[in-house]
Order: C-alpha cells, then structure tokens, then sequence
C-alpha cells in the first residue's frame, strides 16, 4: 500500500501517574505538526508508515464473537430523520480531514485532542493525529488517531529536539491504540458511516472517547435474541392469537429461560424443529459454535455439528450425548481410557442409568446400616 502523508500532528499527553502525584493532573503538549515533506524527512516515517499499513489491513468482525474484541467495527448514530452530519464525532472528524493547510489541521487536531481529555481513563503517553491518501485507491484522505501509552522505564520525552530518538524508543506495536475513519471494508469501498478502531487493552479508551458512536453487538448476543424471537414466533404460531392460561404460563416460562445464565434443556421442540432453526442461523454465519454440559463432562462444537456428529437423547431417565467420528484423540494427562477396545454402542445402551441407580442403592444401604448401628445400644466395643 502506497500512503502519502498530509499532515501529522504529535501531541504528548501527561497525566498524575506520570507524575507519581497523588493529586489529580492531567495535561498535554503539541510537539510538532508536520506536512508531507516534513513527515518524508523525518524518522517518523519508517515507523508508522508500516503502522498504517498494519491499521487498514487488520480484520474486523462486524459483529464479534466476544464483547471485548480488540478491534471493532463502530458506526455514527443519528436520531431518526437525520442525516450524518448531525453526529458531532462524524463533524469534526470531517472538519479535519477538509483541513487546508498545516495551521488548519494542528488547530483542530488540537481540538481532538482536548476531548479526548475529558475521557475517564486518560494516561500518557502519544497522541498522533495523521491525515493520509491511499494513492492506488482513493483521492480523499483516511483520518488515523493513534495513542501510545509510553512505559516510565523506556523511555522519557524531554524536548522538542528530542522527540524522534525518544519516541522510537518508547514505541511498541503491542501498545498502539487506532481509529480509523473511514472503514474500508473491501478495497476501493469506504463506508461513510463507519470508523474502525482498534484497542488491545482492557481499558476501552476509544469507546468512552467516542460518545456519539455505536458498536454492533457481539454475535453469541445476536444468536441468543433470534433464538428468543423464534420461539416466541413459536408460541405465536402455536396459539394462534387465543388467549389461555396456559400460553402465558409458557410465555412467563420463555422469559424465566431467557433471562437465566444457566438453562437446562427445555424439551419444547422436536429434533426436525431444532435442525431447521439452525441451519436459518448457520446460513447467516458458518462457524457459530455450541457449549453444554452432560453432568460433569463439558461438550463443545459447531453448531451445524448438531444432528450430523452430535446427538442428543434420552434412555433410562438420563440424558445422553452421542459424539460420532472417526477417531479419538487424547491429549495432556495419559489415562488408561486410551487403551480402551471400545464395545458396540448397543452394549452402552443396556448399562446406561443402571450404573447410577446401583450407586444410588449402595448409599441408602450404607444409611440404614448406620442408622441401625446408631440404635443399638449393645455396641460391642
């Protein structure tokens, strides 16, 4: 990828931990803003024009598979009827890519700066405002703010004249927070409505900077409402508009289902009715996974594996999984299970259940042995 720079304005932000003060402090310095030629001459260049690169490449799950992912995909909200230009981090993103000159861009980058200030999880560290052109693809620039936070033991900015021998010092790929505006989502598309950012830490600088901009929600979150929509679709179908006691205690039964973090199988739909449920899931997307546990034993896998390697019944009062393939392979902790000449499944079939109520047995046997020892009064010792 071909960027050429615009501008770049650097922006140091210091806050009370550098300072080691318990009172509450926090500031930030322009160090340089620089045009195109400036950034061409300057040591920046070999470092961040790889960044860039690594900025716009990197993949992005519009909707996650957790809500903590690293990298998002955020959109500007609007209220309804009103167009993008409404959202106050959509205008002055915009205002700084329009910047004519240098003065223009440090101006409003400054700007930026200071908002992001009043954020609540400010430390120190770089702020770098960059405006760049992808010049295979596009003549209107990508906006990139990028935030360091610098490490005390690596490295201490002192001067302006310093600035670049300290900042490569101070530097890491691991601590680089990014916004990108506009996403590109597949080469030559920007999407006007959509920024990318990415933030590696727990801390989630960038959504708390951003107050204007919404996130889609991570997928198991997706998956779970379709799955309450479609029984409730169920139910709908079921009762046909009647009103009975009946369908509101399975509706009341729904939401108890709904809202609970642990749920046990409900046994409402037949194994027809679930397959078909998950394949209108899996067309949306492929690798959607499952997780339960049988007992003790936890079972995880895709959820088109359902019906097709994975089986679930009931035999003896007890629920029973059936795993199927070609081979079993053990990994840390040898036991003697891998020795196993594993026996038809119809001899499983006549022992399942049994096992657990011969245990069952065996301690109510030991109970009323004890109980008789108890009443005795002729205890022989």
């Amino acid at each position: 990828m071909d960027f050429r720079m615009n501008y770049l304005s650097f922006f140091v932000i210091q806050s009370e931990s550098d300072k080691g003060s318990a009172s509450s402090y926090k500031a930030f310095k322009h160090y340089q803003t620089m045009d195109g030629e400036e950034y061409a001459d300057s040591a920046l260049k070999s470092f961040l024009d790889e960044e860039f690169v690594k900025i716009v490449k990197r993949k992005v799950e519009r909707h996650p598979n957790t809500p903590n992912a690293p990298t998002k995909v955020g959109m500007f909200m609007v209220e309804p009827g009103y167009e993008l230009d409404s959202n106050g981090n959509y205008n002055l993103f915009q205002r700084i890519r329009e910047a004519g000159d240098k003065e223009r861009f440090h101006s409003l980058s400054d700007e930026l700066v200071r908002v992001y200030m009043d954020t609540s999880a400010v430390r120190g560290g770089a702020f770098i405002v960059a405006l760049c052109t992808l010049n295979m693809l596009f003549d209107e620039p990508f906006l990139f703010i990028l935030k360091c936070d610098f490490e005390p033991k690596i490295a201490r900015i002192s001067d302006e004249r310093s600035l670049i021998a300290q900042v490569e010092m101070a530097f890491s790929a691991r601590s680089i927070k990014s916004i990108q505006y506009p996403h590109m989502e597949q080469d030559g598309i920007l999407e006007r409505w959509e920024l990318k950012i990415h933030q590696a830490s727990h801390a989630r600088y960038f959504e708390d900077f951003l107050k204007y901009v919404s996130y889609e929600k991570p997928i198991p979150e997706v998956v779970s409402e379709q799955v309450v929509e479609m029984v409730h679709q169920y139910i709908e179908e079921k009762w046909q508009d009647t009103e009975s006691s009946e369908r509101s205690q399975e509706e009341n039964a729904v939401e108890v289902w709904a809202a609970s973090e642990k749920r046990e199988l409900q046994e409402w739909w037949t194994p027809q009715q679930v397959e078909e449920a998950n394949y209108s899931l899996i067309q949306q997307k492929e690798d959607l996974t499952m997780a339960f546990k049988v007992g003790n034993v936890s079972i995880k896998g895709l959820l088109a594996d359902y019906g097709v390697t994975v089986h679930i019944a009931k035999h003896n009062d007890r629920y029973v999984a059936v795993i199927e393939g070609d081979a079993l392979q053990f990994e840390k902790g040898m036991s003697p299970v891998e020795l196993l000449a594993p026996p038809p499944l119809e001899d499983i079939m006549e022992i399942i259940g049994t096992k657990v109520k011969d245990t069952a047995n065996e301690t109510d046997s030991a109970d009323e042995n004890v109980q008789s020892v108890e009443s005795t009064d002729d205890i022989p010792y």
